[in-house]
């Protein structure tokens, strides 16, 4: 699958077959992870391969109320809970580097994780986007040390739906040239 094709199609997936995830298939999904861009090479990501069930309904129970995704975390194969170093991207000797300070390590695991998400749509598995969970329970689960902190969470696996595509803005309502508009009267 082309990139362009892999990102005009890849789509949240929210049930999933239970057939297992091969582990060759899983390390080329965290390769792809790994290949991404970050700040000043600091990869300061961190990968946690969750196929333990106990361990994934904990998770489960982490996520927001009426989450659509809870089942998902439970019944998924796999769930990959990305972490990130804190004080690494957007540092500079211990110190930030801009007025974002850590907040560039967001940035920097939401490349590896688009990098992981759409390696995993390439390869006819599916994964969605998990924010709204309570992190520090997670890191707790999964004894995640001091100067980490859990980002984000996706189940992996082999897709049991078709998701619908979702509309898309318009390239004009979104892309500028030269300068933001001025506000409409």
């Amino acid at each position: 699958m082309e990139v362009l094709e892999a990102i005009k199609t890849r789509r949240s997936i929210r049930k999933y077959k239970d057939t297992p995830v091969d582990d060759r298939t899983l390390e080329q999904v965290l390769e792809a992870a790994q290949w991404a861009p970050s700040w000043a090479n600091t990869q300061c990501w961190r990968f946690i391969v969750v196929r333990d069930a106990d361990t994934r309904a904990k998770l489960a129970r982490t996520l927001s109320t009426n989450n659509p995704a809870t089942d998902a975390v439970i019944h998924a194969p796999i769930v990959i809970v990305v972490c990130a170093q804190k004080k690494r991207s957007g540092h500079y000797r211990g110190e930030p580097s801009t007025d974002k300070g850590d907040g560039w390590l967001m940035f920097d695991t939401g490349l590896a994780m688009q990098n992981l998400v759409l390696a995993a749509h390439a390869l006819g598995l599916g994964t969605v986007h998990i924010g709204a969970f309570d992190a520090k329970k997670a890191e707790s689960i999964l004894s995640v040390p001091e100067g980490y902190c859990v980002v984000e969470m996706t189940p992996l696996g082999y897709p049991d739906q078709e998701a619908r595509t979702p509309p898309r803005k318009e390239l004009p309502e979104i892309v500028f040239y030269d300068r933001f508009p001025p506000p409409q009267e």
